[in-house]
C-alpha cells in the first residue's frame, strides 16, 4: 500500500458531496470541519474589530458548502506556494448586519441591510495571507480599515504589499472568487445572488 504523506492529507481534507445534488452546494456548513487547515481569526466574535463589541457568540466560518469547496482549493494551492489563508469573517447573520449598517452607513464598506450582504448570503469571506508558519504577511492595511489604502487598486504602498495583496487576489480568482474594490481582503464567490440571504444563527448550523 502506498503510503500518503501526513501533510499532504493536512491541506486537503476535504468532505464529499452527498448525493442529493443542489441541495448538498447550497447547505450552510462549518468550513474548519470541511478543511481543518484553515486558521481562524473571527474579528466579529471579538472586541477587536471596528464596533470593538463581541457581535457574534461563535468564532465559526460557516459558509455555502461549494463556497467551502472553493476555498479549500485555493488552501492547499497556496500552500504550494509556501503560504496560507487566515480567516477574519464568513456567513453573517442578517441582524448583526443591521446592527453595523447604523454604525457605518456607507455602501462603500457596508452593505445595506435593505438589499443585504453577499456575508448574508454565506458567499463571501474576508481573510488575508499568513506564511507557512503561521505568521500574517504584509498587506496594505489592517482588516476593517475604512481608508483609501484598503481599495484594491491603490498603489502608494510598499512593493511587497502589493505583490501580496495581488498574489491573495490571483489564488482566489483562480477558484471563482472576485475581490471588492474598496477591501482587499473581501472576496465574493460566483453565483453568489443564487442564494438566499439568511438571519440564522450560529448555534443553528452543526
Amino acid at each position: 500500500m502506498k503510503l500518503i504523506p501526513f501533510f499532504m492529507v493536512l491541506g486537503a481534507l476535504v468532505l464529499p458531496l452527498s448525493s442529493t445534488g443542489t441541495a448538498s452546494t447550497t447547505e450552510l456548513i462549518d468550513a474548519k470541519k470541511y478543511d481543518f487547515s484553515l486558521v481562524l481569526d473571527i474579528k466579529y466574535a471579538t472586541q477587536d474589530n471596528f464596533t470593538h463589541q463581541v457581535v457574534y457568540p461563535e468564532s465559526r466560518c460557516l459558509l455555502r458548502r461549494a463556497v467551502a469547496e472553493a476555498l479549500a482549493r485555493v488552501q492547499s494551492s497556496l500552500r504550494v506556494q509556501g503560504f496560507k489563508l487566515k480567516v477574519f469573517d464568513c456567513y453573517r447573520p442578517l441582524s448583526v448586519q443591521k446592527k453595523f449598517w447604523q454604525l457605518v452607513p456607507d455602501e462603500r464598506y457596508v452593505a445595506d441591510p435593505k438589499k443585504g450582504s453577499r456575508h448574508n448570503r454565506g458567499a463571501a469571506v474576508d481573510l488575508t495571507l499568513l506564511d507557512l508558519e503561521g505568521r500574517e504577511v504584509e498587506m496594505p492595511t489592517a482588516y476593517d480599515n475604512f481608508t483609501e489604502k484598503a481599495h484594491r487598486n491603490y498603489k502608494k504602498l510598499p512593493k511587497k504589499a502589493i505583490q501580496n495583496r495581488t498574489l491573495l487576489e490571483k489564488a482566489m480568482e483562480k477558484e471563482g472568487f472576485s475581490g471588492l474594490d474598496t477591501e482587499w481582503w473581501h472576496f465574493d464567490f460566483k453565483g453568489w445572488e443564487a442564494y438566499p440571504i439568511e438571519d440564522i444563527q450560529f448555534s443553528e448550523v452543526p
